[in-house]
């Protein structure tokens, strides 16, 4: 099912002057009655709709490949006591929730890898569930990642017997793409709240089960998720043994050594989020290291490699966003109500409750851009691009 969607999603690009699809899959399936049920189709439709912004239907067919006797998939850690499941990218938001979580494995692990990976040292054991599209497609949004992760996830809970499923990402990753989407883009709900509701609504009816999404750092920058993992214990070393970058290898290779780009809107916020911690990376961790330059060139050429002509692009975007994410805590309550109003609807509490804690996020998020933008000096081309600004 989530591979189908995965293909269907790249193969069709997006028109230029609409972002909404309309995309109709057919999937083989085994059991046909549930996946023909009208109100399973239209629960399915409205969780990638929300997520997507696109319209999905849907037509399933018996699969008449060959049949089999026993069970398809024996349970998970049939005698461990087992809590929760997480989906565990590497990432710095999942390491460090992981960290705070999992101290007595109590967790169920999973990422989704097309190749074969081993623990890094820190790390405690996940399980890989292969997961790869093959696809002659256009569009690179593939926004339908999000209901990857989260169906995976939900199967490997349900066959470990455990209801709970741990979303890690902070608060910026989680709320900042629904506050600040950018014009004529569909806002990116793929950990968001209202996303995961619909979600929960969907798999409790295909597996007859009660699985829920909690989302324990919603409210808390990363910086503050990764502050906590450390008081916790975890050294920082294992902390930044991780990787966040959007970027593609060939784009951050220098001098041979895959690096990440160190500009893109994940990789600032990265940088942001350990400055704001007081953690301390190695020099050679990012492609564009020197975020003091006046100049993008200037910090490009100091690396000595040949950035593409979008990582700038990149680099702009995310800047733009992160300082406007941050001008949101100067924002009159009456301008946050439609989001407050969401949020309050699928965390079913208070608007008066919500109101505090995305007032106290954005305040946060506010003061660490700001020392982090200070700290690059007010001739950095950083701030020029937070200004509107180009260069370079």
């Amino acid at each position: 099912m989530s591979a189908a969607i995965e293909a269907a999603d790249r193969r069709w690009k997006r028109s230029t002057q609409r972002w909404a699809r309309e995309l109709h899959v057919r999937v083989p399936v085994i059991n046909l009655a549930t996946w023909r049920d009208d109100t399973i189709q239209n629960q399915l439709s409205s969780a990638l709709g929300h997520l997507t912004g696109d319209k999905w239907s849907f037509d399933f067919y018996q699969w008449e490949g060959d049949a089999t006797s026993s069970k398809r998939q024996r349970p998970l850690f049939p005698n461990e006591n087992k809590q929760f499941a997480i989906a565990y990218s590497g990432g710095l938001d999942s390491r460090c929730v992981s960290g705070l979580f999992n101290k007595n494995d109590v967790a169920v692990c999973v990422r989704v890898a097309k190749h074969k990976e081993v623990p890094k040292d820190g790390e405690r054991p996940f399980d890989r569930l292969p997961f790869e599209v093959s696809v002659d497609g256009d569009e690179d949004s593939v926004r339908s990642r999000g209901f990857k992760f989260a169906t995976i996830t939900a199967i490997a809970a349900h066959l470990s017997n455990v209801s709970r499923i741990i979303v890690p990402e902070s608060g910026q990753g989680a709320l900042g793409t629904v506050l600040c989407p950018l014009i004529g883009v569909y806002p990116d709900y793929r950990n968001h709240p209202t996303f995961f509701r619909r979600m929960e609504i969907f798999i409790n009816s295909v597996l007859n089960t009660n699985l829920t999404y909690e989302q324990p750092r919603l409210w808390y920058t990363k910086a503050e998720t990764i502050t906590a993992c450390m008081n916790d214990g975890v050294p920082s070393a294992h902390i930044i043994d991780t990787r966040s970058c959007w970027q593609q290898r060939f784009n951050v290779r220098v001098d041979g050594d895959l690096l990440q780009c160190g500009i893109c809107a994940a990789c600032l916020l990265r940088r942001m989020s350990l400055s704001a911690a007081n953690v301390q990376e190695p020099n050679n961790t990012y492609s564009v290291a020197d975020l003091t330059a006046q100049t993008f060139s200037e910090a490009v050429s100091a690396r000595g490699f040949a950035a593409t002509g979008t990582l700038g692009e990149f680099g702009y975007m995310g800047a733009r966003h992160l300082d406007q994410l941050a001008k949101l805590s100067d924002m009159p309550d009456n301008k946050l109500r439609p989001y407050v109003a969401e949020l309050s609807s699928a965390l079913n509490a208070t608007e008066a409750d919500i109101h505090v804690q995305l007032r106290r996020l954005l305040n946060r998020h506010a003061e660490e851009w700001r020392a982090f933008l200070a700290a690059t000096g007010g001739l950095s081309f950083l701030n020029t691009w937070t200004m509107g600004g180009r260069n370079g």
